[in-house]
């Protein structure tokens, strides 16, 4: 299905200011209030609840900030979520009908018209298609985490990063924990030497489970993953991608370092109804990361109802061990580290505050890298193997093969088993995650 009612784009300011593990670059001159306007108008692509929460947050910031047009691949979810952000802020919301676009190209469209900033909310294995295209419009950018769901699409977005700094734009990646100060000073303590050197470090993101929408018989195959996207590898990249990434990039943020190798194991048993039919993603994992120096982080992430749950890290040094967030533990006294939540808000904040003060910052780097460290443990999970960073990075499977030409009768990478009806689900000793 094509989108349609392309509007003539502009070129919008550059800016933002720096923040934690950013790299931060000169004002541009081209900032939006020598055009000789305080406004800052958004496109929104992806009208789920992140991305309207993200629209949101913007909302509640600072800045003159209109939302202008918004693109989905269904387009009765993307009217109805403008309609709930109209009655939420109806000052806010400058969206006609001709500037809602539905379709697997949409966001061009929607990308294409008078913003100068691009939330960009859709399934990971779509964004770096998404993020490049903003970027090559001069746009600026907030994408929520992950930014891709395979190597090839991590490749993809390192190279747009690397144009949004020469063309000097904000960007600004999901990782909200980032901006939360009972995560930061957590991690500024650590940083500083308090537990000194970081030894070994545990993450775990384990919950009961997320949801499921049954498939519409009137749709096609290419619909219904589209809309059920969390449950297939080439849309989500599994679930240590797509949620536990947060904890994996805490991880990597107190060792200052990302690893150089990965084996892990997992499966799926019990997730919906156990046979297959409903979804191709694990339900369990463990991952061990090797870092150059022989340190370790043993990852756990899991979707299981009525087991144990936990979304925490841990770190252990040669002086003490820390609780991110909440804790350091030195000579046996417990120190509350202290803060609070609030980081989609603040993240959002930052910037925008940015913007308005016409300086530029780039979450790029971090954003990739972590993303592509929850797809090292994943391919690690799927083959039985151990992993190496720069082999996979370099020869990683393609997952969403020519995703520029597909529609919605297109047939999507996840194939049905014609006899059983099941879902091709990754299987250990078997499954290769390199390029064949």
């Amino acid at each position: 299905m094509k989108s349609r009612n392309t509007t003539p784009g502009r070129l919008p300011a550059a800016s933002t200011a720096a923040l934690g593990g950013a790299i931060a670059l000169s004002p541009s001159p081209n900032h939006a209030y020598a055009q000789g306007s305080d406004e800052i108008r958004v496109a929104l692509i992806g009208a789920g609840g992140r991305g309207t929460g993200a629209v949101g947050q913007l909302f509640r910031t600072k800045g003159n900030v209109k939302l202008v047009s918004v693109a989905d691949a269904f387009r009765e979810k993307a009217n109805r979520q403008v309609q709930v952000l109209r009655r939420q802020f109806p000052d806010k919301v400058d969206v006609a009908p001709e500037t809602v676009f539905e379709g697997l190209d949409a966001f061009k469209q929607a990308i294409d018209t008078d913003c100068d900033l691009v939330v960009i909310a859709s399934p990971s294995g779509i964004k770096p298609y998404q993020f490049e295209y903003a970027v090559s419009k001069g746009k600026h950018v907030f994408c929520e985490k992950p930014v891709a769901s395979d190597a090839p699409g991590v490749r993809r977005f390192m190279a747009a990063v690397e144009r949004s700094k020469q063309s000097k734009l904000n960007v600004a990646i999901g990782f909200h924990r980032r901006h939360e100060t009972q995560y930061t000073n957590a991690i500024e303590r650590i940083h500083n030497g308090e537990i000194g050197d970081v030894l070994h470090t545990r993450v775990y993101y384990n919950a009961s489970g997320i949801w499921y929408r049954p498939p519409k018989p009137e749709w096609t195959e290419m619909q219904n993953q589209c809309n059920n996207w969390y449950h297939f590898l080439w849309a989500s990249g599994d679930q240590i991608v797509e949620q536990h990434v947060h904890n994996l990039d805490m991880g990597c943020w107190a060792k200052q370092a990302y690893p150089v190798s990965a084996n892990g194991m997992g499966g799926w048993k019990r997730r919906l109804n156990g046979d297959g039919k409903q979804s191709q993603i694990y339900d369990h994992t463990f991952v061990e990361y090797t870092f150059a120096d022989g340190t370790t982080m043993h990852s756990q992430g899991r979707h299981l109802r009525n087991a144990f749950n936990r979304d925490a890290e841990y770190v252990q040094g040669t002086k003490g061990r820390a609780y991110i967030p909440g804790m350091i533990e030195v000579d046996g006294q417990r120190i509350r580290t202290g803060g609070r939540g609030g980081g989609h808000q603040n993240e959002q904040n930052k910037l925008i505050d940015s913007i308005m003060a016409g300086e530029v910052y780039n979450e790029g780097d971090y954003g990739w890298k972590s993303t592509f460290a929850a797809i090292l443990g994943r391919d690690a999970c799927y083959s039985g193997k151990v992993v190496k960073w720069d082999d996979l990075l370099a020869k990683g499977k393609d997952l969403c093969p020519d995703i520029d030409t597909w529609d919605w009768d297109t047939a999507p990478p996840a194939v049905k088993d014609p006899v059983t009806g099941a879902y091709d689900i990754p299987k250990p000793g078997i499954y290769n995650p390199f390029a064949e």
